[in-house]
């Protein structure tokens, strides 16, 4: 009856009958050639509060990454999206995933630089995405930022390493007995909200927020206008005070 098959990634032939519930579909794609570096920096002026009024009035009020906080006083960085998706720990998914350098954290390392910020979404909060050894070559790479809803190992070692880290907390536990690295530069759920690579990361000592890199413009305007009528507005009520 199913004479005709197509083929999985694996090679198995399924029934084209079944096959497209089974082959994999891409929804929709991203260009992630990231916002220019002129816009990142007038971006990096602002405060993440400015960033997320600015959003909100422009329809996008789920802007927030839940949990992602400094790991020292001070931290700030702005960059475009390098986005490594995790999934729980199973054996085949370790014997499936590209080990070494291929492995997808190290691939999106490769990604960073100045003007980038690795995303990672987890598996859960006080699962730990990397520490000390993984991420010397983040600093090598001079990145923007790293910004995790899950934690981070070698609390000292990293804010030794000098670039911003935002992440739900620290632990001293590994990551690799719980969680698999799986995919990079796709888009991903981070923190409650959706990050596709190339969006725009704005982290201060409130958070970490995203803005999608088309709208990076239009936002630094609006801001700078909700910016002057709210002055015009403290202004008077100064006066009053006084």
């Amino acid at each position: 009856m199913f004479r005709l098959a197509t083929t999985t990634a694996r090679g198995l032939a399924v029934p084209k009958a079944f096959a497209p519930s089974m082959v994999a579909r891409t929804m929709g794609t991203h260009p992630d050639a990231g916002v220019a570096p002129e816009l990142l920096e007038k971006l990096g002026e602002m405060s993440t509060q400015a960033l997320v009024d600015a959003l909100w009035v422009m329809g996008y009020p789920q802007c927030q990454i839940e949990g992602a906080r400094p790991l020292a006083p001070g931290m700030k960085c702005v960059g475009n999206a390098v986005t490594v998706r995790f999934l729980p720990f199973r054996q085949d998914l370790m014997a499936d995933k590209p080990a070494g350098e291929a492995s997808p954290e190290y691939v999106a390392f490769e990604k960073c630089g100045p003007n980038e910020v690795l995303v990672m979404a987890s598996t859960g909060p006080w699962e730990s995405v990397g520490g000390d050894i993984k991420f010397l070559r983040l600093m090598q790479r001079n990145i923007a930022g790293l910004v995790t809803d899950g934690s981070v190992r070698d609390t000292d070692e990293l804010i030794g390493y000098g670039f911003p880290v935002f992440s739900f907390s620290t632990t001293a536990k590994q990551g690799p007995a719980v969680m698999v690295p799986w995919e990079e530069g796709g888009v991903i759920e981070c923190g409650g909200v959706t990050v596709r690579p190339g969006d725009a990361i704005l982290a201060d000592q409130d958070g970490a927020v995203v803005c999608p890199g088309s709208l990076v413009e239009e936002v630094i305007k609006s801001a700078h206008e909700r910016e002057e009528i709210e002055v015009s507005h403290l202004i008077p009520s100064r006066s009053w005070a006084d």
